[in-house]
């Protein structure tokens, strides 16, 4: 039998950018103790922990535990590349929702060094190899480019190749990323640009400048679940549901469709949107407020009409109509998202958690979303996983 499973708590340090931050298992700790404190529930009152991180070493999770408590607690250590924070998430709500525990933890953080993205092995088959030849395929690899960006980039030129877009439309989602970001106190990069700069910073790989792609970023986050059974005798305020959760993998149409948008993910949500919508019983003109994984401009664009929030071909009006931003149709990334906010891999997905508790909450500040009941989460790793949550205001 599934149960309801809700918020207690959340807990979130500021973002920072490499060689600026604390030591790993000392930013687990301590977003691990602010979403306890958020709570109001001790530490050996959690059942189970999930931890996520990517670039770590085999029982980093427990490192970061044991500075909040040592229950003797199981501990899982997850890496699911970019979607490992809500993946952490998943397992913790299944766990709860099927009454293996009635309050559990997902911790995610990710102590990372400046420039791109690099695997740890190379003696070994690489996990991205398919994906990789995949891309080659379709339009070559390009020596000295990041090997994310030449994925998402590709994504974007193929959007524009299909719906003769302007470049520049992918510009204005930094610049809505910025207007975002300065409100969050928590965010790497709360200094304000206009579409000149973004699109006169370094190209990096066409259509993105450097300016549209997320910065390497350290920090923690965390969130505890738990069942309505545990809130009441615990004293707990139930605010936030998880409304449906899924997700999803790559099928053939990553490899077999010819479009680099699928190469990155468009399919999987799409797939994990629909079956939360369906499973909630709501569409995404219900939606009030979303966080999703806007790694690079090109990704936030096409995931608008992945998650059905603009129909297909529509993204740029969408943009160009300020429909993304306070005042339209759906607050996109009030945090500041991956661009601003920063994206420390194994955290990404709990601090977006974070930011949309706080919404449903009506506790976000100067970002708060006016009337925000239904939110939305879109987490996405390469290799692949998307996580897609729909949250909602008790």
């Amino acid at each position: 039998m599934k149960r309801n499973v809700y918020v207690a708590g959340v807990g979130m340090i500021p973002f920072t950018k490499p060689g600026k931050s604390e030591a790993y298992n000392v930013m687990g700790a301590r977003a691990a103790e602010l979403a306890l404190k958020d709570a109001g529930v001790p530490y050996d009152a959690v059942q189970q922990a999930y931890v996520s991180y990517v670039y770590g070493d085999s029982t980093a999770g427990q490192a970061a535990i044991y500075g909040v408590g040592l229950s003797g607690i199981p501990v899982f250590n997850l890496n699911n590349n970019c979607s490992s924070g809500s993946s952490a998430l998943y397992l913790a709500r299944q766990a709860v929702e099927s009454g293996v525990a009635e309050c559990a933890i997902a911790l995610g953080f990710e102590q990372m060094v400046p420039g791109a993205l690099k695997g740890a092995y190379d003696d070994r088959p690489s996990p991205m190899a398919r994906f990789a030849e995949t891309m080659d395929q379709l339009q070559g690899t390009h020596a000295g480019a990041p090997r994310a960006a030449q994925f998402f980039g590709g994504a974007g030129r193929d959007y524009i190749k299909q719906y003769g877009i302007r470049p520049d439309t992918f510009g204005r989602i930094s610049v809505k990323a910025r207007q975002h970001a300065a409100r969050n106190p928590l965010a790497v990069f709360r200094d304000t640009v206009t579409l000149e700069e973004v699109m006169a910073s370094p190209a990096v790989f066409d259509p993105l400048t450097r300016l549209q792609c997320c910065p390497p970023t350290c920090g923690a986050a965390a969130t505890i679940v738990c069942s309505e059974e545990f809130a009441k005798k615990h004293g707990i305020a139930l605010k936030v549901r998880i409304a449906a959760q899924s997700m999803t993998t790559d099928t053939p149409s990553t490899f077999d469709s010819g479009d680099m948008r699928r190469v990155v993910g468009y399919d999987m949500t799409a797939a994990a949107a629909r079956q939360v919508y369906e499973a909630a019983g709501v569409g995404p003109e219900d939606v009030d407020v979303v966080e999703l994984h806007d790694c690079f401009t090109a990704n936030e664009l096409i995931t608008y009409e992945g998650l059905g929030l603009t129909p297909e071909g529509t993204a740029e009006k969408f943009i160009l109509d300020g429909d993304n931003t306070y005042g339209g149709k759906v607050v996109t990334n009030p945090s500041g998202g991956l661009l601003s906010k920063g994206h420390p891999l194994g955290a990404t997905g709990l601090a977006q958690c974070y930011e949309l508790t706080h919404q449903l909450r009506g506790t976000a500040d100067q970002r708060q979303v006016e009337g925000a009941r239904l939110a939305l989460q879109h987490n996405l790793g390469l290799g692949g996983a998307c996580v897609v949550t729909l949250y909602e205001k008790v």
